[in-house]
């Protein structure tokens, strides 16, 4: 990312919406917001295999494991405006697991890009399914979205809820109901 290049153009918004980007509160705006975008892009240049790291361990477990309430946050595709709210996450493991801080970073990665929702949560599931060859893999996520709640239709309390089911979280119905049991519902508390 050309940091210079992007502090240009925050320099040329501010003037294009009559703003004076020489004033004080503004002077440093675009180095701040060019550091900001650098951070919240930062999924375009990671790579997750790197961000797994080998932390791919072998287990006999083949129980559910889940990981509940992983914040996450990200920018929408349509409007750059951020969402954020959690993540839960449960697989069944074959014959490995996935380091238990591996799951949030892989969320991470994906969520700093811009992104809808849906994508997001697949993108999550495919990865890892991927990582670990689960016998199936279960991923929710509750966001509020800001695109929708100090815009457009300005709904305060609007939560979006995504899903995806992948292996046995599709094919059996008593498997993902065991999954859907075991998170909390949103019930307002994003």
């Amino acid at each position: 990312m050309n940091l210079e290049h992007v502090q240009a153009l925050v320099r040329e918004l501010l003037l294009e919406i009559g703003e004076n980007p020489n004033r004080e509160g503004l002077l440093k705006t675009p180095e701040r917001v060019a550091k900001s975008f650098e951070f919240l892009t930062r999924g375009y240049r990671e790579n997750v295999k790197t961000i797994i790291n080998n932390a791919v361990f072998a287990s006999s477990a083949n129980n559910m494991i889940i990981v509940r309430d992983i914040e996450v946050y990200s920018l929408c595709e349509h409007h750059m405006l951020p969402f954020f709210g959690r993540c839960h996450v449960g697989y069944i493991a074959k014959a490995k697991v996935l380091g238990v801080s591996k799951l949030a970073r892989i969320i991470d990665s994906h969520a700093r890009r811009l992104q809808i929702q849906e994508r997001l949560t697949a993108d999550i599931a495919n990865e890892i399914r991927q990582a670990v060859d689960a016998e199936g893999i279960g991923v929710v996520m509750e966001c509020r979205h800001l695109c929708m709640m100090m815009r457009g239709v300005e709904k305060q309390n609007s939560i979006f809820t995504t899903s995806s089911v992948l292996g046995s979280f599709h094919s059996s119905a008593a498997t993902r109901a065991e999954f859907l049991s075991l998170i909390p519902a949103a019930k307002g508390t994003l």
